[in-house]
């Protein structure tokens, strides 16, 4: 039954949406395609993809040295059944975001 509502959540229409923000001086895209697949891009070139599947949340992470080997750590989690999107930075919350809302409006 589980598998059901995922399998209809993949086929609603118009999945395909990007979210681009900053942190620092980097600028981040989270991608959501057709397909129901996440991509992580830093600065135009693509850091990390991970398929659709029945497993939830399906994340996304990168590890950014900015100045002087501060490391950044940047992962975003998506459920794919609730459209509910968590990008952190360490740990610590950079932003939150219903992608289904997106589509309703």
């Amino acid at each position: 039954m589980i598998q059901g509502i995922i399998i209809s959540c993949h086929e609603e229409p118009a999945l395909s949406q990007t979210l681009t923000f900053d942190h620092r001086h980097k600028t981040f895209e989270f991608l959501l395609t057709d397909d129901g697949a996440i991509e992580l891009w830093l600065d135009g070139c693509l850091r990390k993809r991970r398929d659709a599947s029945e497993k939830q949340p399906q994340y996304v992470w990168t590890n950014v040295e900015l100045e002087w080997e501060e490391h950044h750590y940047i992962e975003a989690r998506y459920w794919a059944a609730s459209g509910e999107l968590k990008i952190t930075v360490n740990g610590d919350p950079l932003l939150e975001k219903n992608l289904h809302e997106n589509q309703q409006a």
